[in-house]
C-alpha cells in the first residue's frame, strides 16, 4: 500500500526486476513522476541494499525511446494503431498463417524478462496452448538448461534446483559464476558482497575456480584458473580423488539415493594427474580443493553461467550436484538446500518433459516443451513442411543473444510476419510487422513466481503497480490473453473460459496459491490483502531440510540417471583424450558480466553506460599479456576477432586478470543495427560477441548453446 507523505508525494514498497535479487525499493511519486528509487531498508528480504540498476527502472519508465501504443509496419514506416486492431491483426495473420502453412509454422521465443513478470508466466501459457505450436524456444537454452534437466532427472523437477545456503556455509565454491556481477543467478541473494565477506569473517572460505579473475575472485579467499570448458574434468577428478582418499560421506542421503555410490566406476578413470594438464591445474591444487572442501564443517559448490554454456555443460552442472552428495552437502544447513516458497508453482506447473519432439532439420531434443535456440535459424531457413514462416517475440532480444545472430538477423528478415510483445524497437523488434508494448514493471502487480523459489531465505512479498493504468495500455498478460481468446475464436473453439480469466488476474491466482501455501502469519493464512497490509515483505525463516519431501518422484529417491549422464563420457574422451588439439594460433572465447550493463535494455540508459568511451570501455576483447605480445597487440589496439561464423572488431584491454589462451569479450552489446530506436544504445554500440559463436556446436546432451570455449582467432585491425 502507499503512505501519503505530502499532498502530492507518495512512497510506495515494491521491488527491482531487473535481476533476480529481488531487491525491495521504496519508490517516491509525485503524480505519474519518479522523485526517487531507494534501498527499503524495512524490506527482511534485502534489508535496504540495492545496485544501481533500481535507478534504471526510472530510465525505463520514462525513456523517450520506450513505445506505448502499438505500432504496425507500412511501405511509409511505422504508425501508431489501436490495440483491439492490432490485436485483431496479429490474432489473424498468425491464424491465416497456421491455415496455409501448419500449425508448426509459427514458433515463439521468449526472453529472459518473462521470468520476472508473474502475469507473462502464469497467462502466457494460455497463448501458448491456443497457438498449438511445439515451435517454441527462450533463452534458457542459452543459459541455465542444464539446471533444469539435472533437477529433472535427480530430483523429478525441472525447477526443484537446490539453493547454497550462503548465509550458513563455511566453504562457498563458485565454478564460472560471478555473483557481484549478477547478484546471484539461480540463486537469489542482495547483499551477495556482504554474505561473502560474512563467510570469511567467520573462518571460513570463498574460492572460485574460473578463466577470468572477476570481480567475485578479487574478493576471493583464492582464485583458480580453469582452461574453458574443462569443468568436467575437473569435477570428474574430484569426485574420483574424493574415493581414493576415503572421503565419500553422504550421511542420510545414502538413504534417498541408494545408487549414489556407483558413480565410483565411472569417474575411476579420471585422476587429478590425468586431468590435471587438460585444465590448467595442477594435480595438487585439484587434491588440495577436496582436502578443503571436505575439512570444513559446512560446504557447498555452486557452478553457474560459465559452467553452464560450454559443451559438456550439463554434465557438469549433474557432477557438481553428485560432489555435493557424496560429501553429504545436499539438504544440508550450509550446503545446497531446497527452498520452501510462499507462493509454490511447482507442484502446478510442467515437471519438464525430455525429447517428446525433435526439431525438423537436426533433430534436436525439446525439453519442457522447448527446443534448443540455437537451432532457430535453420528452423526459419530450410524449406519443407514445418518451416517457420512468422514469430511471436515476447520481451527477447535473440538477435544479441543467442548464436550466430548475423545468420538469425538475415532469417528474421525473410519472415512472413514478425509480432514483438516489447517496449523497445530492439535489434531484434524492428523486423516485426506489429509490435505490442506492454507497460514496465513498475506500471503492474508483481510477485516474484520464480524467484522466491530460488531465495537464499524463505520471504514472501506482494508489489502493487506503482501507477494506475493508462486508458491506452496493456500488461502482458493481458496482450497473451486477448490474442489467445482471439485464436480459439478464429479456430471456431469455445472462449467462455475466458470471462473467468479476466476477472481472476495473475494476482488472483497468485492469492490462491499464497492460501493453499505452507506458512501462516500470525495465524492467518498468508493472501494477497496480508501482504497488502504488510509493504516489506515478511520474512519466513532460513531454508529447512526438506527431503524426501522436495522429491518429486513417486518413490521419493533420488534418481541418480547414470543411462542419461554417463555415456556423455564416451563424448568427453573423444573430444580431450583421443582428439588432436594443434592449433595454437586460437583463443578459447568466453563471456563476461557487467554489473550495469547485464540486460541490454538498461544500455538504453545513460547512467548506466556513462563513463564509457562509445561503448568500448566494457565491451572490450580482454587477453593476457602473453597473449598480447604473441599476436603483437597492444592495449586499446582495435584487433579483429574471427571465428568460423563471423568477425567482430573492438578494442583490446591486457590484463592479467584472464587466463593465457582465454579471450573475454561480455554479452549484449552491438546495438548498431539499421532500423533500431535506441538512441543512447546507439551512441554506446559495441559489437555482439554472438555473431562469434557458433551455432552448429551445443551441448549434445542438452542442446545448450556453446558460448564458453568457442576457438577464436585474433589479429590487429589495419583500418
Amino acid at each position: 500500500m502507499t503512505a501519503s507523505i505530502s499532498i502530492e508525494e507518495q512512497k510506495h514498497y515494491s521491488t527491482c526486476t531487473l535481476c533476480e535479487a529481488m531487491c525491495g525499493i521504496e519508490v517516491t511519486t509525485k503524480e505519474r513522476e519518479i522523485l526517487s528509487i531507494v534501498g527499503d531498508k524495512k524490506n527482511p528480504f534485502s534489508e535496504g541494499h540495492v545496485c544501481p540498476k533500481a535507478m534504471a527502472l526510472k530510465d525505463l519508465y520514462e525513456d523517450p525511446d520506450r513505445i506505448k501504443t502499438p505500432l504496425e509496419k507500412t511501405d511509409d514506416g511505422w504508425r501508431e494503431i489501436s490495440w483491439d486492431d492490432a490485436l485483431d491483426k496479429v490474432a489473424l495473420n498468425l491464424f491465416k498463417t497456421q491455415q496455409k502453412h501448419g500449425i508448426e509454422s509459427v514458433a515463439t521465443y521468449l526472453g529472459n524478462p518473462n521470468a520476472h513478470n508473474m502475469g507473462s508466466i502464469l497467462f502466457g501459457p494460455y497463448f501458448y496452448r491456443a497457438l498449438k505450436s511445439h515451435n517454441r524456444y527462450s533463452a534458457t537454452s542459452v543459459d541455465q538448461l542444464p539446471h533444469h534437466i539435472v533437477s529433472r532427472k535427480l530430483f523429478g523437477h525441472q525447477s526443484q534446483i537446490p539453493i547454497p545456503d550462503i548465509d550458513h556455509t563455511q566453504y562457498f565454491m563458485i565454478i564460472g559464476g560471478n555473483p557481484l556481477a549478477s547478484n546471484g543467478s539461480i540463486m537469489t541473494v542482495p547483499h551477495i558482497k556482504r554474505r561473502l565477506k560474512a563467510i570469511q569473517g567467520r573462518d571460513g572460505k570463498v574460492v572460485v575456480i574460473d578463466p577470468k579473475k572477476s570481480e567475485t575472485a578479487d574478493m576471493s579467499t583464492e582464485h583458480h584458473f580453469i582452461k574453458p570448458g574443462t569443468d568436467a574434468l575437473l569435477m570428474l577428478a574430484m569426485i574420483n580423488t574424493l574415493f581414493k582418499a576415503g572421503k565419500i560421506k553422504p550421511g542420510r542421503l545414502a538413504d534417498f539415493a541408494p545408487s549414489l555410490l556407483d558413480i565410483e566406476s565411472y569417474v575411476a578413470p579420471y585422476t587429478a594427474e590425468r586431468v590435471a594438464s587438460k585444465t590448467g591445474m595442477t594435480a595438487s591444487q585439484i587434491k588440495q580443493l577436496v582436502d578443503d572442501f571436505c575439512a570444513a564443517e559446512s560446504a557447498v559448490c555452486y557452478g553457474r553461467m560459465g559452467a553452464s554454456v560450454q559443451a559438456f555443460g550439463t554434465l557438469t552442472q549433474y557432477l557438481i550436484m553428485v560432489f555435493n552428495m557424496l560429501t553429504g552437502n545436499l539438504d544440508r544447513r550450509g550446503g545446497m538446500m531446497f527452498t520452501q516458497p510462499a507462493a509454490d508453482l511447482l507442484p502446478h506447473a510442467g515437471r519438464g518433459s525430455i525429447g517428446n519432439f525433435h526439431t525438423r532439420v537436426r533433430k534436436l531434443p525439446a525439453f519442457a516443451g522447448e527446443f534448443p535456440v540455437s537451432a532457430l535459424s535453420e528452423e526459419m531457413t530450410t524449406p519443407g513442411e514445418g518451416q517457420i514462416k512468422a514469430m511471436v517475440i515476447g520481451a527477447g532480444n535473440p538477435v544479441l543473444t543467442t548464436p550466430n545472430g548475423q545468420q538469425l538477423d538475415k532469417a528474421f528478415a525473410n519472415l512472413d510476419f514478425v509480432v514483438a510483445i516489447d517496449f523497445f524497437m530492439t535489434e531484434t523488434a524492428r523486423h516485426a510487422d506489429i509490435i505490442l508494448p506492454p507497460v514496465t514493471a513498475l506500471e503492474r502487480d508483481h510477485y516474484d513466481i520464480v524467484f522466491h523459489n530460488f531465495a537464499i531465505r524463505n520471504s514472501t512479498k506482494y508489489s502493487p503497480a506503482i501507477f494506475p493504468a493508462d486508458a491506452n495500455s496493456k500488461t502482458d498478460w493481458q496482450i497473451y490473453l486477448g490474442l489467445a481468446e482471439r485464436l480459439d475464436k478464429l479456430n471456431g473453439l469455445p472462449t467462455d473460459k475466458y470471462r473467468a480469466l479476466w476477472e481472476k488476474q495473475p494476482v488472483g491466482v497468485v492469492d490462491d496459491m499464497l492460501k493453499m501455501g505452507r506458512y501462516k502469519h500470525e495465524g492467518k493464512p498468508i493472501s494477497i490483502s496480508l501482504l497488502l497490509d504488510l509493504p516489506h515483505g515478511i520474512d519466513l525463516g532460513p531454508l529447512q531440510a526438506d527431503l524426501p519431501d522436495a522429491i518429486f518422484h513417486n518413490d521419493k529417491k533420488v534418481d541418480m540417471s547414470f543411462d542419461y549422464f554417463m555415456p556423455d563420457l564416451t563424448r568427453l574422451d573423444t573430444h580431450f583424450f583421443e582428439t588432436e588439439h594443434t592449433d595454437d594460433q586460437s583463443l578459447q572465447l568466453i563471456g563476461r558480466r557487467h554489473l550495469k550493463t547485464n540486460n541490454s535494455w538498461l544500455h538504453n540508459s545513460k547512467r548506466m553506460v556513462k563513463g564509457t568511451n562509445n561503448g568500448w570501455s566494457r565491451c572490450t576483447a580482454q587477453i593476457h599479456p602473453e597473449d598480447a605480445v604473441k599476436f603483437s597487440i597492444e592495449d586499446k589496439q582495435i584487433i579483429n576477432v574471427k571465428s568460423r561464423v563471423g568477425q567482430i572488431s573492438l578494442p583490446a584491454e591486457i590484463t592479467e586478470k584472464i587466463m593465457p589462451g582465454v579471450i573475454s569479450i561480455p554479452h549484449g552489446w552491438g546495438h548498431s543495427k539499421k532500423g533500431m530506436r535506441l538512441q543512447v544504445a546507439e551512441q554506446y554500440a559495441g559489437v555482439s560477441v554472438n555473431d562469434l559463436t557458433d551455432e552448429m556446436v551445443i551441448d549434445e546432451l542438452s542442446g545448450n548453446a556453446v558460448l564458453n570455449g568457442v576457438p577464436v582467432w585474433i589479429e590487429r585491425s589495419v583500418s
